[in-house]
């Protein structure tokens, strides 16, 4: 850190403080991570903007490691935050820190600076590149309640009253004990009170054993949700077909549920962090579902322009951070992201004419990045592997010929 910026953040910086800390806990903040020491009492010199506080207690006996917990917080400047440690809980503390206590501390400032530990600059500028539409505002939002993100979220079993009941889908699961067939509701036209008949898949088996839980009250993240059904109500088979070809339509429900169409690419950030930082699986399933709703659309890519220039900048950086066991997994066994991007790679070039001299560029660019870096293959993108080979579906005057590309007849 230079001097000017050294001297810029001593006066405008935040400074967390956490009291009560027990030696060798695991402390960090963004994406920096240590042991603490004895006499650590927190961080200063924080950039103004959004930061991720998170720990991990360590057993004093066996060395073992909890799972990560932490929050997000949008630091103004100068601001002073106080939070102490729990050593029952293992955690951080539920009880609120008095005014009077927190005044105490800023009054004692010169006296625990030198326990205070400087933020570690250097991460600051990939920070900013990871986090950049992540508001406070969006961040409280789709934080649990209680406001802490855990890698690890208590379950408890649902009461009867939660429990569905009348629900077509659990009904329909259930199994005949003779035939180990199910009966759909679903009655034949023109035949009354006729069912169709069809077997149990072994998803829904395992899916009908398994017992009903619920994330402990405060504790359930709060992502939007995505929408099940990809199409209007009403709509004909034809664009059933339509819907389910470009999944713009599902993107825009998500969009509306946010107060900005750039809060999607915020909540893309959020979840992604959350999975990197916070070890969340559940955050990472969530990002990879709307890495594939957003690589899913056609029209979404003109509609959206500001969304799709974010869009490929983040997951760009995203992919620069992700951990190396996942970027083999995506190379080595074509995982889905992996296809989807080129779902959307092909795409864009099918509509290149019609697309952003910038925002192709910028594509451009991030397909020859992928190639160089990770050695992904992104040629061929008009050739079909044999899961992804196109069935030519006809309907009124259009023919779907991929994923992705619908043309006129």
């Amino acid at each position: 850190m230079d001097q000017e910026t050294a001297k810029k953040l001593l006066v405008e910086g935040g400074t967390f403080v956490f009291l009560g800390v027990p030696q060798e806990t695991q402390f960090g903040i963004d994406m920096q991570c240590w042991n603490t020491e004895e006499d650590f009492r927190g961080i200063k010199m924080i950039p103004p903007g959004l930061h991720y506080v998170h720990y991990s207690a360590v057993s004093k006996e066996t060395g073992d490691i909890s799972p990560r917990s932490g929050f997000m917080h949008y630091f103004d400047k100068k601001e002073f935050v106080v939070k102490m440690w729990d050593k029952k809980l293992e955690d951080i503390s539920k009880d609120e820190i008095s005014e009077e206590s927190i005044q105490r501390l800023k009054d004692n400032l010169l006296n625990i600076d030198k326990h205070l530990a400087p933020y570690p600059y250097e991460i600051w500028q990939k920070w900013k590149q990871l986090s950049s539409q992540i508001t406070a505002e969006l961040a409280q939002k789709l934080s649990p309640l209680n406001g802490l993100i855990r890698a690890s979220v208590d379950l408890l079993p649902m009461s009867d009253k939660d429990r569905p009941r009348g629900n077509k889908s659990k009904q329909s699961i259930e199994p005949d004990p003779v035939s180990k067939e199910v009966q759909s509701d679903d009655s034949t036209p023109g035949q009354s009170g006729a069912k169709r008949v069809r077997r149990i898949t072994e998803e829904e088996k395992e899916q009908a054993m398994l017992p009903d839980l619920k994330p402990a009250p405060g504790e359930a993240m709060r992502f939007t949700e995505i929408p099940k059904e990809k199409y209007p109500p009403g709509s004909t088979p034809g664009e059933i077909t339509k819907h389910y070809l470009d999944q713009t339509y599902s993107l825009d429900l998500m969009i509306a549920q946010h107060d900005e169409p750039l809060h999607i690419i915020g909540e893309l950030q959020f979840t992604y962090l959350c999975f990197l930082i916070g070890h969340s699986l559940e955050a990472f399933e969530h990002w990879k579902n709307l890495v594939i709703l957003l690589c899913s659309c056609d029209k979404a890519i003109l509609k959206y322009r500001n969304v799709y220039f974010n869009f490929i900048k983040t997951i760009e950086t995203q992919i620069d951070e992700m951990p190396g066991d996942f970027l083999a997994d995506i190379v080595m066994n074509k995982n889905v992201i992996y296809k989807k991007l080129r779902y959307f790679f092909r795409t864009v070039f099918v509509n290149k004419k019609k697309i952003d001299g910038q925002l192709l560029s910028l594509i451009v660019r991030f397909i020859e990045n992928l190639t160089q870096k990770l050695k992904w293959d992104f040629t061929g993108l008009n050739d079909y592997e044999e899961d992804e080979k196109p069935v030519l579906v006809l309907f009124d005057d259009f023919v779907a010929i991929d994923e992705h590309c619908i043309l006129s007849l």
